[in-house]
């Protein structure tokens, strides 16, 4: 009896233990064999030792066709001149972003950033709202609101809370776009200049800050904004005064030739990356190193990851730093493929242990790396808070040059015309995918935004019309924004 005992105990705990090795394993098998399709997908072009894609990250995603109405009316504005003749429908949108997320779950691994994103967001009922986030969380996505940000708190309020008023969701991350070429606010209908703006960046941070002091929900705020020649010279000082109010991130998108043509009112070809970035930089009041590390393609994404300690911003990997570029590799080589995201603190450390365990020289390396930020602090470490800070600038591409590079990888072309090739190659490496779940693919959004969305839209106004146009109900399918020789999972499988 005393043996059968003694054997019953052994087995539960090599079952325990068996349970615990494959838990704390750094890398989830399925999340590796995501990153490694994502890295083989890459043109040799972005595979660089800064790249994350495929080592650290597979990409952000988007969701499409769930809410394309906007109670906003901006210049420029990405979607096509039928999105605002599209019936704002909770159901719709809560069973489009379940089989999206289901798709996303199965071709991209288990962990993933996904933005809640169509029009405008808060036109969606709160319940419905949190329903789309409950199910992008329950297929493994972080999910961002995108949001223009002119709603009132009990809006919030009723996101964050379930009908019985305790939190249905522990955390939230919105990215709200301000900026003047936007009209129709409730309290600046028309913004003359970025200035007038700043109470609205304010009062929309301060939501979230009293959310979690009343309930104790936490959030990750962004802060968004379009660029044209109209509003370059003022970025500087948009950064300036935001920087402290709570964001998190401020994302900046030279603006394109995409959407509705009839609000295509600047040469927008006008600005280059770099005119935007050193404006960036000057707001920053520093150098911003985005050569560090790389999302996708360098042409359109620059991403500089770093705190402010006071006035005073420092890049977490400066590219001038031999130390810095070690502990980037070492943590690519080693840590790049640990979920951080949604992994509960014990198990995080448990996971991060194994790997450091296996790699003592990597640990080394980024005690050094530590130590040398530290240095760079100095004493404001003592005497400031950390304020996380990242500065990304996203350059869309143009919808002229979207098609004919999108047709011919369609065809399985890659093209002799250097500037038709450049655009293959950024659409190739893009960072931000939407799923196609009828036809087995993702698209980049370039492609989503310039190619797909006006016969999307043109189907939800039959579906979900703001008043009869049509007879009888048509059913939702994405085939029918799809030309009709797509047939290839990822952009460039054909070719």
């Amino acid at each position: 009896m005393a043996a059968n005992t003694l054997d019953g105990h052994l087995r539960r705990w090599r079952r325990r233990w068996r349970r615990w090795e494959r838990i704390t394993r750094p890398v989830d098998p399925e999340l590796a064999a995501a990153l490694a399709l994502r890295w083989a997908e890459l043109p040799e072009r972005a595979r660089t030792p800064a790249q994350l894609l495929g080592r650290n990250a597979v990409g952000c995603e988007g969701t499409h066709g769930v809410f394309p109405r906007c109670n906003l009316t901006c210049t420029p504005c990405y979607h096509s001149a039928d999105a605002n003749k599209v019936r704002v429908d909770g159901a719709h949108t809560v069973a489009e972003v379940r089989r999206q997320m289901a798709y996303l779950r199965r071709v991209r691994g288990p962990r993933g950033h996904a933005q809640l994103i169509g029009g405008e967001v808060s036109l969606l009922p709160p319940d419905d709202h949190a329903a789309a986030l409950l199910v992008m969380r329950e297929y493994g996505r972080e999910p961002m609101s995108m949001t223009h940000g002119d709603f009132d708190y009990d809006y919030l309020r009723a996101i964050a809370l379930g009908p019985d008023g305790r939190p249905r969701l522990r955390r939230l991350s919105f990215a709200a776009h301000i900026d003047s070429l936007m009209r129709g606010r409730r309290d600046t209908p028309r913004p003359r200049d970025e200035a007038e703006l700043a109470p609205a960046r304010r009062r929309f941070a301060a939501m979230f800050r009293r959310l979690r002091r009343e309930h104790g929900i936490r959030s990750y705020l962004a802060h968004n904004m379009t660029v044209t020649p109209h509003n370059v010279g003022q970025l500087a000082e948009v950064i300036r005064e935001t920087r402290s109010m709570g964001y998190a991130m401020m994302s900046f998108q030279p603006a394109a030739a995409v959407g509705d043509e009839r609000r295509w009112k600047e040469d927008y070809r006008a600005l280059t990356g770099d005119q935007v970035w050193a404006e960036i930089e000057r707001g920053a009041g520093t150098r911003l190193p985005w050569r560090a590390l790389q999302m996708g393609d360098e042409r359109c994404n620059r991403t500089a990851f770093g705190f402010y300690l006071g006035d005073r911003w420092l890049p977490l990997i400066d590219d001038r730093r031999p130390i810095d570029l070690a502990a980037r590799d070492a943590f690519l080589r080693h840590l790049g493929g640990v979920n951080v995201g949604g992994t509960p603190p014990r198990l995080l450390a448990a996971r991060l242990l194994r790997a450091l365990a296996s790699h003592p020289s990597a640990t080394w390396t980024g005690l050094r790396w530590a130590a040398g930020l530290a240095r760079r602090a100095g004493i404001r470490l003592l005497t400031h808070r950390i304020r996380p800070m990242t500065f990304v600038m996203h350059s869309f591409i143009h919808a002229d040059q979207v098609r004919p590079a999108w047709a011919l990888l369609e065809q399985g072309v890659r093209s002799d015309v250097p500037d038709i090739r450049a655009v293959q190659e950024r659409l190739l490496a893009c960072s931000y995918a939407m799923a196609h779940p009828d036809r087995d693919r993702l698209v980049p959004a370039c492609v989503q935004h310039a190619v797909l969305d006006p016969g999307a839209n043109a189907t939800l106004r039959r579906l979900l019309p703001l008043r009869e146009v049509a007879k009888g109900p048509v059913p939702w399918s994405d085939h029918d924004a799809a030309p009709p020789n797509a047939g290839c999972r990822r952009p460039g499988d054909c070719a």
